[in-house]
C-alpha cells in the first residue's frame, strides 16, 4: 500500500510544471527537510490538491488510517482575564466580570465528579487570566482532584496563564512548573502561542506573554519529562511568511526537546470580538493550512483538528490533508470557539459519533490516552451497536 502511495506521489511530483515545487516534492519523498523558503514557496504558488497529496502521504507513513481521539472534558474555571487580545470573543475583563463567570473549587469538583464511573481518561483546564486565581488555587484544585481520581490525567493551563500565575507568585518558570508537576499537572495544551512574529503579536495581544515566554515555558514543561502540546491561530492580519517563521521556531524547540505531542492550527473565527470587520478564511485556504504545517513540521508526531472550531464536518475533511488526530468528545464543556460564532454551538460528540465521524472518513478510529498511548481500536466495531451502548453514547 505504502509503495502504491509513493508512486501515486511521484507520478504527481513529475508531473509538476513548476521547479521550485517540484523540488519541494522530492523533498517530502526523500524525507528531507523544507526549509524556510520553500514553505512559504508553499504557500504562495501550491495547488490544495499538490500539498494535500503530499500532506496525506506524510500523514499515512507516520500513521496509515490510524485517527486519534481521547475522552476528555474541559473546565474553564473562568472567562474573567487581564488581558486584552482583539481576536478573542470569549474573555471579560475584571470590572466587567458580572457579565462573565467565575467557578469555584467546589463547582469545579462538582463537575469532575459529574463524571464519576464514565470512562473519561482526561481533564483539560484553561480559562482566562483571572487576576484574583493564584497558583495557590491550582495547585489546592489538582491535589484535590488527583485525590478524587487519580487516574485522570491534568493537562491544563496555557503558556499565558503559567506566565502570569509565577509572576504573581515571585517564582521562576523551573520553579513554578516543578510545584504544579509536584500538584499533579501532567501535560500543557497549546494555547496562548497565536502568531510568534512580534509585529503580528504587538497588534493581536500586546499584553500578554511573549514569544520567547511561550517557548521558554514549553521548554522547561518538557525538560522536566511533560509533554505538551503546540496551535497557531492562523487566517487574520498574519501573512504567508508570519505563518513560516511560527512554525519554524516550533520545529527548532521539538528539535531541542522532543516534547510537543502535536500541532493544532486554530482557525480565526470573527464573532463578538475587536476583529469582526476581519473575513474569516475559505476552507480551501484551511485545508491548505493544515497540509502545508503536515509537510514543514516534520519532527511532529502528531497534527490535530479541533472540531469544536472548525465544525466537525470540516475536521472530518482535514483527515485527507495531513490531520491524524481529531482532539475528543468534549462534552459542550468549552466556550470558547461557541462564543466566536463557530459552526458547533454545543460542542458535544459521543464516542460513537467520533467513531462514525472517521469511518465515514475511510479512516481507522483509535482511543488514546493524553500521550497517545492506544486505548481501543474502533476499526472492528459496529456503529449502530456502539451507539446503542450507553456506554459509547453519553
Amino acid at each position: 500500500m505504502q509503495e502504491t502511495l509513493s508512486q501515486g506521489v511521484e507520478a504527481l511530483i513529475q508531473s509538476e510544471k513548476d521547479t521550485a515545487l517540484k523540488n519541494i516534492g522530492y523533498k517530502i519523498l526523500n524525507e528531507e527537510r523544507l526549509s524556510f523558503e520553500q514553505g512559504v514557496t508553499l504557500f504562495e504558488k501550491a495547488s490544495l490538491g499538490f500539498v494535500g497529496t503530499l500532506a496525506n502521504y506524510v500523514r499515512e507513513k507516520k500513521h496509515g488510517n490510524n485517527t486519534y481521539f481521547n475522552r476528555n472534558f474541559h473546565v474553564e474555571p473562568t472567562n474573567v482575564c487581564v488581558f486584552t487580545c482583539a481576536f478573542c470573543s470569549y474573555s471579560r475583563l475584571y470590572k466587567n466580570r458580572d457579565e462573565g463567570w467565575e467557578l469555584s473549587e467546589d463547582q469545579i469538583m462538582h463537575i469532575v465528579k459529574s463524571y464519576d464511573g464514565k470512562p473519561v481518561t482526561e481533564i483539560h483546564i484553561v480559562g482566562g487570566v483571572h487576576p484574583k486565581l493564584t497558583m495557590e488555587f491550582f495547585i489546592k484544585l489538582m491535589k484535590k482532584i488527583k485525590a478524587h481520581r487519580p487516574e485522570l490525567h491534568i493537562k491544563g493551563y496555557t503558556a499565558v496563564e503559567l506566565d502570569y500565575m509565577f509572576r504573581k507568585a515571585k517564582v521562576s518558570t523551573e520553579e513554578g512548573m516543578k510545584l504544579l508537576q509536584q500538584a499533579g499537572l501532567q501535560s500543557l495544551p497549546g494555547g496562548g502561542a497565536e502568531i510568534f512574529h512580534q509585529d503580528i503579536r504587538q497588534k493581536i495581544c500586546h499584553d500578554k506573554v511573549g514569544t520567547e515566554g511561550w517557548l521558554n515555558i514549553h521548554r522547561v514543561a518538557h525538560n522536566l519529562g511533560m509533554h505538551s502540546n503546540a496551535t497557531m491561530l492562523f487566517g487574520h492580519i498574519e501573512n504567508f511568511e508570519h505563518r513560516i517563521d511560527h512554525m519554524e521556531r516550533l520545529r527548532q524547540l521539538q528539535d531541542e526537546t522532543g516534547g510537543f505531542n502535536t500541532f493544532i492550527p486554530l482557525k480565526f473565527r470573527n464573532g463578538n470580538n475587536d476583529m469582526s470587520n476581519i473575513p474569516e478564511s475559505s476552507v480551501v485556504e484551511d485545508m491548505r493550512l493544515y497540509a502545508i504545517s503536515r509537510l514543514y513540521l516534520d519532527n511532529f508526531p502528531h497534527m490535530k483538528a479541533y472540531w469544536p472550531m472548525l465544525g466537525r464536518q470540516n475536521a472530518q475533511l482535514t483527515l485527507s490533508f495531513g490531520v491524524d488526530d481529531l482532539d475528543g468528545t468534549i462534552d459542550d464543556t468549552t466556550k470558547i470557539y461557541s462564543m466566536a460564532g463557530s459552526e458547533e454551538q454545543k460542542p458535544s460528540l459521543s464516542t460513537a459519533e467520533l467513531v462514525a465521524l472517521i469511518k465515514q472518513a475511510g479512516r481507522k478510529p483509535i482511543e488514546r490516552d493524553t500521550l497517545y498511548n492506544v486505548i481501543k481500536d474502533y476499526s472492528e466495531e459496529d456503529i449502530s451497536a456502539l451507539s446503542q451502548n450507553p456506554q459509547y453514547n453519553s
